[in-house]
């Protein structure tokens, strides 16, 4: 059972904020704006649809949201999918199988009320996972599937299959009893700065922890993948025993 940890969500780039971590440890999933044209027979929610807390810039306020990954329990979804495009993160997703955890984590804002284990103004935080309910599905063989075939359902609606045209390299299905948004964030920066990586990272993944780590796909052995799965917010910012 092993697992890789990739980035997604809003951050200052796309559109400009990044959600927001709250005094309990919650948090709020802001998806990045859709970048590339979707299918005239396929609709995107908008920022504004999502009824978000966060104050998003307001010309990204009608902007589609590119919607991935798709937790069932958010807004205008209904299944747990992701599709990726970027062979940095592409590769290590394809060579996970059915049964392996897609860990998905974003770098959120803090404020003054913060947590104790969360770093000032900015941190990257484990924020949901998905357990494969099947091996990963490459943009090849989903190109071939049969237009009846069970997946094009699946992934009916993730945002990479609504795009015009289709460019995911790698699709993945959560399955729905073990995939989901986290509840409370799990700190993956160490409480003194958002660029400096905690022991997850540096001992539990295959990560150095050096330079932008924020931004790398991060891979986790079967044992540390338990571990991982298993880590409560403030247990992350303890030295590991392993």
């Amino acid at each position: 059972m092993r697992s890789v940890a990739i980035n997604v969500a809003a951050n200052t780039n796309q559109p400009g904020v990044r959600g927001p971590l709250f005094s309990d440890g919650s948090f709020e999933y802001v998806p990045i704006p859709e970048s590339e044209p979707v299918r005239a027979d396929a609709t995107a929610p908008t920022y504004a649809d999502l009824d978000l807390t966060t104050d998003v810039p307001a010309d990204y306020r009608s902007h589609p949201v590119h919607l991935d990954p798709e937790f069932a329990e958010y807004p205008h979804c209904d299944r747990y999918t992701y599709g990726d495009n970027n062979g940095v993160k592409a590769r290590p997703i394809s060579e996970l199988s059915a049964g392996d955890y897609l860990l998905f984590y974003a770098t959120l804002a803090t404020d003054a009320d913060r947590p104790d284990w969360a770093p000032p103004e900015w941190g990257a935080f484990l924020i949901g996972a998905f357990r494969l309910a099947r091996d990963p599905l490459t943009g090849e063989a989903y190109r071939d599937l049969s237009a009846d075939a069970e997946a094009r359902r699946i992934f009916a609606d993730n945002a990479h299959v609504k795009r015009d045209p289709f460019d995911a390299r790698v699709l993945v299905h959560g399955d729905p009893d073990a995939s989901g948004l986290y509840d409370t964030a799990i700190p993956l920066s160490a409480p003194e700065s958002g660029s400096e990586a905690n022991h997850v990272v540096t001992d539990l993944s295959a990560d150095s922890g050096k330079g932008p780590w924020w931004r790398r796909p991060l891979r986790f052995d079967p044992d540390a993948t338990e571990r991982v799965l298993a880590l409560e917010p403030a247990d992350a910012t303890r030295p590991s025993d392993r």
